[in-house]
C-alpha cells in the first residue's frame, strides 16, 4: 500500500506515510489531522504493536471488559480507529491536534531488524519527533502520549533531548530495564519472552497475509510482504533470551535504561498502584530523578488501560498537553505536583493533592516480624523459623487493628535469612485481611486480584548501591554475586514497590515470605479471552528452571530472630489529618 490520503470521520487521514531514518530505513506512520489546513500540535506514538491492528480484534477481552465498565469510552467516536494503548484520534483531532502512529522498526508495516528498546529504536523515535515537528501542518511542538511500551520509550527519547519534543505523558511506563521487569531483585521474570511472542511477533513486519488485516483499510497490518518463519526469526531478537543470558547488570541493560538526569522535557508521570511487576516503580523513579523542573506525578488504580481511556484520564492528558503544546491557559501550571488516589478496601479511592513524593509527613515505622507469627511495633528474639522454599512460606500478621491506619509510599524489609544451599530467592507480599479472615484483593494492571504490595530479592544479589539507597528504598547494585554459606544467615534489604492502602479498624495487616511467586490460592481468575493465567501476579512469574535450578532454589530457608537483628518492615505510615 502506498501513501494515500482520505477524508473520513471529520479527519484528514494519510496511511503509511514514509518517515526516512538516518540509516536509510523507512518507517511508516498513519497521520490523522484536522481537515482545515493550518499548523497544529502533534501527539505522537512509536511502538511495535501495529498501528493498523484494531483494539477490538487484537485484544478483544480487554476491550470488552473496558467498555463494559466505562461505556463513556464509546461516546463521541465511531471507534473505528481504536488501537491498543494509544489515543483515539477521533477524540483529539477535533480539538486541533495531529495524531501520528508510527510502526517501530521491524514491526507492523515498517521494515528492519526488530530489537525492542534498543538504542537504534530510540534514535528512530528521536528522528520521528523531529520529522513531525518540521512538517508544514505542524506548529513545531510534539508531545508523546501512550501506555506501557508507548510510555517507556518516552524516558529514552527525552534523554536525547530532541528540539521539537515539548512534553511527554508517561502513562504506566517502566524505566529501569533490569530492575523493573527483566530481573526483579535479580530473579529472571518469565514475562518478556511470553509478551514478545504473544504481542510483538504476531505483528512483526513480514507476517503479512498470515496475520491481521486493518478493518478500515483492508490491508495487512504486518505487511505488505509475507516472509517465511525462518526469515522472520532472522530479523528479530527475543529480549527474554537476552535477559536469561545476563544475570548481572551490564551494558545491555544500561543501554536500555534512560539517563533521567538528561530528561528536561516537561512531563506527566502517571502510575498505577496495581501495576506490580512492570510499571509503577518506573513512574515514581522517573518523576523523582528526571531533571525537568516541570514535572507532575499522578497515581491511580484500576486496570492497565481503562484509566487512560475513560473521561477523567482523557481530560487529564488534554489539560497537560493543551498547556504545553497549544499554550492554553487552562490551570495546569497551578496543579499540585503530586495527585494520588488513596486506596481503600472495596476498590474505593479518595483523590488527594500532595506537594512531593514520598510524602514529607510520612512517619517511617518499623513493624517487626516475630517468631510466633506476629507483625507489629514490638520486636521479639527467638529461634529461627524454617520453611520450604517452594511451599506456602510463612505469614506474619497483626492482630485486628484497634484504629484505622494509612500506608502510602515505598516499603522496605530488613531480614536475616539462611539457606540450605548457596543461594535463596525471597518473595514478599504485603497483604490485608478483613475481619472474617478473607484477603482483601485489588484490581491490578494485569490481574484482577492482586495484593497490596510485592517485593523480590535473590540473596546473592544483596549488595546495596550505597549512593542510591535510602532506608525506605534499598537499591541493589546487581554487579556481583555474593553466594551464601549453607546455614549461615545474611542480612537482606528487600524493596517492596510503592503502594497505598487505608486499613480499616478490625482488619489485619500481614506479610508473607516465600521462596516462589505469591498466589492468593483462589485459582485462575477465569477472565474471558485472557492471554495468561491470573493467580495474583498476572504474567510476572519467576519460574524459569535455567534461572532457578531446584537443587539451589528448591530447598529450605530459615528466617532468623537474633536479638538486635530482628526482622522488620519499614512502613510509610501517614498520620491522620
Amino acid at each position: 500500500m502506498t501513501e494515500q490520503a482520505v477524508v473520513a470521520d471529520g479527519m484528514k487521514i494519510e496511511w503509511d506515510v514514509e518517515i526516512p531514518m538516518g540509516d536509510g530505513i523507512i518507517l511508516r506512520a498513519d497521520v490523522f489531522r484536522p481537515i482545515r489546513d493550518g499548523q497544529y500540535p502533534v501527539v505522537l506514538s512509536h511502538g511495535p504493536y501495529a498501528k493498523g491492528l484494531s483494539f477490538q480484534e487484537g485484544f478483544k477481552g480487554n476491550w470488552d471488559r473496558m467498555v463494559a465498565a466505562y461505556p463513556e469510552i464509546m461516546d463521541g467516536t465511531s471507534n473505528r480507529y481504536q488501537n491498543w494503548e494509544l489515543v483515539d484520534p477521533e477524540k483529539w483531532v477535533p480539538d486541533g491536534y495531529v495524531c501520528i502512529r508510527v510502526d517501530s522498526r521491524g514491526s507492523g508495516r515498517s521494515p528492519g531488524f526488530l530489537d525492542c528498546w534498543s538504542p537504534r529504536e530510540t534514535r528512530d523515535l528521536y528522528e520521528c519527533v523531529e520529522w513531525a515537528g518540521t512538517q508544514p501542518w505542524s506548529n513545531g511542538k510534539v508531545g508523546i502520549n501512550g501506555i506501557s511500551y508507548y510510555a517507556m520509550n518516552q524516558w529514552h527519547v527525552a534523554a536525547l533531548q530532541p528540539p521539537h519534543l515539548a512534553a511527554i505523558c508517561v502513562w504506566e511506563g517502566a524505566h529501569d530495564y533490569y530492575r523493573e521487569f527483566s530481573r526483579h531483585g535479580g530473579i529472571a521474570c518469565r514475562f518478556l519472552t511470553a509478551w514478545f511472542n504473544r504481542q510483538v511477533v504476531r505483528v512483526q513486519h513480514g507476517v503479512g497475509d498470515r496475520g491481521f488485516r486493518s478493518p478500515v483499510t483492508g490491508e495487512t497490518v504486518a505487511g505488505p510482504p509475507t516472509l517465511s518463519e525462518a526469515e522472520l526469526a532472522e530479523n528479530r531478537v527475543d529480549p527474554g533470551i537476552e535477559v536469561l543470558a545476563r544475570e548481572l547488570e551490564d551494558d545491555y541493560y544500561r543501554s536500555r535504561t534512560a539517563d533521567l538526569s538528561k530528561v528536561v522535557t516537561p512531563l506527566l508521570s502517571s502510575a498505577n498502584w496495581g501495576g506490580m511487576g512492570l510499571h509503577p516503580r518506573g513512574n515514581f523513579e522517573g518523576f523523582l530523578a528526571a531533571a525537568s523542573p516541570e514535572k507532575w506525578l499522578e497515581v491511580h488504580g484500576d486496570s492497565h488501560f481503562a484509566p487512560f481511556y475513560r473521561d477523567s484520564g482523557l481530560a487529564l492528558q488534554k489539560q497537560f498537553l493543551g498547556y504545553y503544546l497549544k499554550g492554553e491557559q487552562n490551570g495546569w501550571a497551578d496543579r499540585p505536583k503530586v495527585q494520588i488516589d488513596v486506596r481503600h478496601p472495596g476498590e474505593t479511592f479518595v483523590t488527594r493533592a500532595e506537594a512531593e513524593w514520598p510524602l514529607a509527613r510520612t512517619a517511617w515505622t518499623r513493624f517487626h516480624l516475630t517468631p510466633d507469627g506476629g507483625f507489629g511495633p514490638q520486636a521479639a528474639a527467638g529461634a529461627p523459623v524454617t520453611y520450604e522454599a517452594m511451599g506456602e512460606g510463612v505469614t506474619f500478621s497483626t492482630p485486628p487493628l484497634d484504629a484505622e491506619i494509612e500506608i502510602t509510599g515505598p516499603v522496605a524489609a530488613k531480614l536475616s535469612l539462611s539457606s540450605e544451599t548457596e543461594d535463596a530467592d525471597v518473595f514478599l507480599a504485603l497483604r490485608v485481611f478483613d475481619p472474617e479472615g478473607k484477603e482483601v484483593l485489588f484490581v491490578g494492571s494485569n490481574d484482577p486480584r492482586v495484593p497490596v504490595g510485592l517485593g523480590w530479592l535473590r540473596a546473592s544479589h544483596r549488595k546495596l548501591d550505597a549512593a542510591r539507597s535510602t532506608p525506605w528504598r534499598p537499591v541493589h547494585s546487581h554487579d556481583e554475586k555474593q553466594t551464601l554459606t549453607p546455614g549461615v544467615p545474611v542480612e537482606l534489604d528487600v524493596e517492596i514497590w510503592p503502594t497505598s492502602i487505608v486499613v480499616p479498624k478490625g482488619y489485619r495487616l500481614a506479610v508473607t515470605i516465600k521462596g516462589c511467586d505469591y498466589d492468593h490460592g483462589l485459582g485462575d481468575a477465569g477472565v474471558a479471552n485472557a492471554m495468561y493465567q491470573m493467580k495474583g501476579v498476572g504474567p510476572f512469574l519467576h519460574d524459569i528452571p535455567e534461572d532457578r535450578p531446584p537443587e539451589v532454589f528448591g530447598k529450605r530457608y530459615s528466617l532468623h530472630f537474633e536479638a538486635g537483628r530482628e526482622p522488620y518492615l519499614l512502613l510509610p505510615v501517614i498520620p491522620a489529618a
